[in-house]
C-alpha cells in the first residue's frame, strides 16, 4: 500500500495544500558513503527513472545510456551536466529550483542531492561496474516516436511537408484538417505531439542535437467547430513534455472540428525532410462532466521587453489580478534566447508568496504540473506576478551575439516572456469545499492562517 506523506504550508488567504503519495516502482538505491558506488547498483536504477526516455537506441539523445558500456564512456559529463542542478545545460532537463516554491510535481525526472552525489561518487573513484546481478530488469522501449502517454484515443496529422536542407527558417500556418471519427464531443484528459518524418530513413541526423532530428520548433493550434467557435490547445515545442488536463476540468474537442496549425517555425536540419505533425488526444470517459472551467487569464508582457547587450541578470516583470478563485494546475516559463529563469508569485495584501522558481533553457521548453493537492488556491483579488531573468552575454550559449539589443518578436532570436501555465476557476462553494479538504489533511491546525 502506498504511504501518504502530507505537509502543509498556507498563507493569507492562499491555501498550498501538500501530499504525496510514493510511486508504485522503488526508488533507486544510492549506497551509502561506507559502500562503494557501482554502475550495477546504483546508477543503472538512476538511468532507468530519468534518463533513458531520451538516452536508449533510436531514442532523442545523441547517445543511449542503456548498458555499462554505454555509460561508462561519459561518466565525467553525466557528472558535470547532473551537478548544474536547475540551469542551462543539465541533465535531464528539469530545472525547478529545489530551494524554493513548491516542490511536489507530476512527472518530475530530477535527481536528489544523493543521487548527483552517487554519480559524482562514481565517475571519480573508476567507474566500477559491479555485479550484473545487482541491475535492475531493462526497461522496454517503443521505436523513437511512441507515445509517452500511450496510445492515444484518437490521432490528427497535419499535412506534410519538405524542408530542404539549406532552407531558411520559416514562419507561418498549414491547411486545417478536418478531425477524423469524432462522432460526438468528447472532454479530453491529455494531449501530446510527436514528429513523423524521415531523418532516420534518410541515414540518421546530420547534426548532434535534439534540432538535427526535427524540422518542427514550435506550433500553436485550435480546433474549429461549425457554429461553436474555437477552442485553443498547449503550444507545441520541441522537447516539450505531454499536457495532463486537471482531472476535474478536461477540455472540450467538438465533433466536426477541424484541427487549425498556425504560427508555425520550421528549421532546416542539414538533410532533405519530409514531416508532418501528429496530435494524440487522450478522452475522458463517455458521460464525463467538468467540474470546474478553464480559467481565461493570462501573465505576459511583450510590449516592455528591452535587453540591453553585454548585460546579464536583466529583468523583466508582468502582474495580472485574478478576477475569480482559481486553481493553479500547471506553471509553463516561456522565454526565447536570453532568458535564463523565470519565478512566480502570489500577492495578497502585503504578503508575497513564492509559488515556483525554474531556470529556463530555450532548447528544452518545460511545462510543470504541480501534484494533486500541491496546486496553488488563490482567491479572487490574488495578483499573480511573473519575474523574467535574462542573460544577453556570451555566458548564455543560446545567445548568437550578445553585442545586439533584443525586443520582442515571435523568432528564437527576438523575445516573449510569458507564464502559457494551466489553470482553472472555481465558485466560492467550490473554493470553500476545496479549502475544507485541504484542512482536513493537516497535521497541525495552526499551521494555516485563512485570511
Amino acid at each position: 500500500m502506498p504511504h501518504l506523506a502530507i505537509e502543509w504550508k498556507s498563507v493569507f488567504g492562499i491555501a498550498l495544500a501538500f501530499s504525496a503519495v510514493a510511486l508504485s516502482l522503488p526508488a533507486p538505491v544510492v549506497a551509502q558513503e561506507s559502500d562503494q558506488v557501482t554502475f550495477s547498483k546504483d546508477i543503472a536504477p538512476i538511468l532507468q527513472r530519468s534518463c533513458q526516455q531520451c538516452h536508449r537506441p533510436n531514442g532523442v539523445a545523441p547517445m543511449p545510456l542503456v548498458t555499462y558500456e554505454d555509460v561508462q564512456p561519459h561518466a565525467m559529463a553525466m557528472m558535470r551536466r547532473t551537478g548544474i542542478r536547475d540551469r542551462q545545460g543539465t541533465m535531464p532537463p528539469w530545472y525547478v529550483e529545489k530551494d524554493i516554491g513548491i516542490q511536489q510535481y507530476k512527472d518530475d525526472p530530477s535527481l536528489s542531492d544523493e543521487e548527483v552525489a552517487a554519480i559524482a561518487t562514481w565517475a571519480r573513484n573508476g567507474t566500477p561496474e559491479g555485479d550484473r546481478a545487482d541491475l535492475p530488469t531493462p526497461l522496454v522501449f517503443e521505436d523513437a516516436v511512441g507515445w509517452r502517454l500511450g496510445e492515444p484515443d484518437l490521432v490528427v496529422s497535419t499535412q506534410e511537408v519538405l524542408v530542404e536542407a539549406a532552407a531558411p527558417d520559416w514562419w507561418g500556418d498549414l491547411e486545417g484538417t478536418p478531425i477524423p471519427g469524432l462522432t460526438e464531443d468528447r472532454y479530453v484528459a491529455s494531449v501530446e505531439i510527436r514528429e513523423i518524418n524521415d531523418v532516420r530513413e534518410n541515414g540518421g541526423r546530420d547534426r548532434e542535437t535534439v534540432g538535427g532530428l526535427f524540422v518542427f520548433h514550435h506550433m500553436l493550434f485550435s480546433t474549429r467547430a461549425p457554429g461553436a467557435g474555437s477552442t485553443t490547445w498547449p503550444v507545441h515545442e520541441v522537447g516539450r513534455n505531454p499536457d495532463i488536463f486537471d482531472v476535474d476540468s478536461g477540455q472540450l474537442l467538438r465533433a466536426g472540428s477541424v484541427l487549425v496549425p498556425s504560427s508555425i517555425h520550421m528549421h532546416s536540419n542539414g538533410s532533405d525532410t519530409r514531416a508532418h505533425l501528429e496530435v494524440g488526444f487522450k478522452f475522458h470517459p463517455v458521460g464525463y462532466e467538468p467540474k470546474y472551467r478553464q480559467a481565461g487569464y493570462i501573465v505576459a508582457n511583450g510590449s516592455d521587453i528591452d535587453i540591453k547587450p553585454e548585460e546579464g541578470n536583466q529583468e523583466l516583470h508582468a502582474y495580472t489580478v485574478l478576477q475569480q478563485n482559481t486553481k493553479i494546475v500547471t506553471f509553463e516559463p516561456h522565454l526565447h534566447a536570453p532568458g535564463n529563469r523565470m519565478c512566480l508569485e502570489a500577492i495578497w495584501g502585503f504578503n508575497v508568496e513564492t509559488l515556483a522558481c525554474t531556470g529556463y533553457d530555450h532548447n528544452w521548453v518545460r511545462g510543470y504540473a504541480f501534484a494533486d493537492n500541491y496546486q496553488p488556491l488563490l482567491p479572487a483579488g490574488t495578483i499573480l506576478h511573473i519575474t523574467g531573468y535574462m542573460d544577453n552575454t556570451a555566458a548564455n550559449r543560446n545567445i548568437p551575439d550578445p553585442r545586439n539589443w533584443q525586443g520582442a518578436g515571435n523568432r528564437s532570436v527576438a523575445n516573449m516572456f510569458i507564464d502559457l501555465g494551466y489553470s482553472v476557476t472555481l465558485t466560492e462553494e467550490q473554493f470553500q469545499a476545496e479549502m475544507a479538504g485541504r484542512r482536513e489533511m493537516m497535521r497541525d491546525r495552526n499551521d494555516y492562517d485563512v485570511g
